[in-house]
């Protein structure tokens, strides 16, 4: 059996992988997706009502 001393792997190290040119092109691609399902949830919410914001109550011109 082998020796495996290389270092634990750390955020210093995943970052310096991901910013090399073949991954930096999928961590960008995967990001972009990531934010536009976000916002596409985001934006499928129905708003919350509140029984204040009803429409105010017709009155008639005197």
């Amino acid at each position: 059996m082998t020796d495996n001393n290389s270092p634990p792997r750390t955020f210093k190290g995943l970052l310096r992988w991901a910013t090399t040119p073949p991954q930096a092109w999928g961590v960008y691609l995967l990001a972009l997706l990531l934010v536009w399902l976000i916002s596409f949830y985001a934006g499928s919410l129905k708003p919350k009502k509140t029984p204040e914001s009803g429409p105010p109550a017709v009155t008639a011109p005197r």
